[in-house]
């Protein structure tokens, strides 16, 4: 393992969990760093590894599922650390592994041990919705993995089926406390917040800080179905509103504002308190200032924003012989083209789809098919 004490203390200030990755690796071959026409650095990539997952949750697919792709229509382990490896010369340093369930993918454990041994690469990442990971932790730990997001949007158990069309909250309260155990840097709950169905558990979910060296985060709801249904607003929670709701509970505790990474635009600290609490404005979108991410989908398209609807045929290039250069030059393409925050980009898409424009599908099935 590299740079990744499991013994290095136990509580924040010393605590492994707010350790930060080794600064010295870099790349001996680095090019010019990505940048948009904004100004806007990245060097952050989230890579979808797979479509498919084993929950069915309600704000990301319909109840039916999707057609998910082929296996040779996704990025093969090989085309994922090329990838992996032309980003790091680019400046990229933190890499996310996503899906669907990344777990699902029978060689993940390898894709993380061999993204921690390429130059320039600081820290690995994923995103598991936690029903796995008990099986997988200790050895991708032992690979390298730095943090885990796991996501986790009810604390009770048929609120929990309720949404995920599954049952299992026991095994992802068992992941947490395992991430925990085995002295992951970075763990972080994951909390889409709803009105009317969960909002009542803001608290009880705030209070897993009290005694885990965790970061909850609550993300505004905002569903990438086919259904398109945030756009009610029937469910949907403000950042605002949430902040407001966690700084009253905890004025007379002197809840203060704590560090956090540029997603976690509002984060906080009560004192005393193991861990953290951010919430993150995904629909609000006050956040597009700050992005740093880069996103490839698991059938192998560059996305230069979540809301953006236009693919950059990435794994089509390579598989058609496209040198080192050629997928260097589609990523600076795709970032040159980003729009300046996600109302943007969702404007530029809906008017593309009235004047059908463009030769792909606008109509997403599902969050898993764009890895978040």
């Amino acid at each position: 393992m590299r740079n990744n004490p499991v013994n290095a203390g136990k509580v924040f200030g010393d605590s492994i969990h707010e350790l930060s990755p080794p600064e010295e690796n870099h790349h001996p071959d680095p090019l010019p760093p990505l940048r948009d026409r904004h100004g806007r650095t990245f060097d952050y990539v989230r890579i979808a590894v797979i479509e498919q997952c084993n929950l069915r949750c309600t704000y990301c697919m319909p109840e039916e599922g999707v057609q998910f792709k082929e296996k040779d229509m996704v990025l093969s382990t090989e085309e994922i650390l090329r990838v992996v490896n032309i980003l790091a010369r680019m400046g990229v340093r933190k890499v996310r592994y996503t899906g669907g369930e990344p777990l699902v993918r029978s060689d993940i454990v390898d894709i993380v041990a061999r993204t921690v041994e390429t130059p320039g690469v600081r820290a690995v990442h994923m995103t598991t919705n936690g029903l796995l990971f008990s099986k997988y932790a200790r050895v991708l730990r032992e690979a390298g993995l730095f943090g885990v997001n796991i996501s986790l949007d009810s604390l009770q158990e048929d609120k929990f089926q309720q949404i995920t069309r599954r049952s299992g909250l026991d095994k992802v309260l068992e992941s947490i406390d395992l991430a925990v155990e085995l002295g992951f840097p970075r763990v972080k709950i994951n909390v889409v917040l709803m009105r009317g169905f969960n909002e009542d558990e803001l608290i009880p979910f705030c209070e897993l800080t009290r005694d885990k060296p965790v970061t909850v985060r609550f993300i505004e709801f905002m569903p990438f179905d086919a259904h398109q249904i945030w756009e009610t607003g029937q469910h949907f929670a403000s950042a605002a509103d949430l902040c407001t709701q966690i700084e009253t509970h905890y004025r007379d505790a002197g809840i203060n504002p704590a560090s956090g990474t540029r997603t976690e635009h509002h984060i906080y600290q009560v004192p005393g308190y193991a861990g953290k609490i951010a919430v993150i404005p995904a629909f609000t979108r006050s956040l597009c200032g700050n992005c740093s991410r880069i996103r490839v989908t698991a059938d192998g398209n560059i996305m230069n924003c979540l809301y953006s609807e236009v693919p950059y045929h990435l794994k089509d290039l390579m598989r058609n012989g496209g040198s080192d250069d050629d997928i260097v030059a589609l990523f600076r393409k795709a970032f040159d083209e980003k729009y300046k925050d996600g109302f943007e980009a969702k404007k530029a898409a809906s008017i593309a789809a009235k004047i059908n424009v463009s030769d792909i599908d606008r109509v997403r099935s599902s969050m898993t098919q764009i890895g978040g």
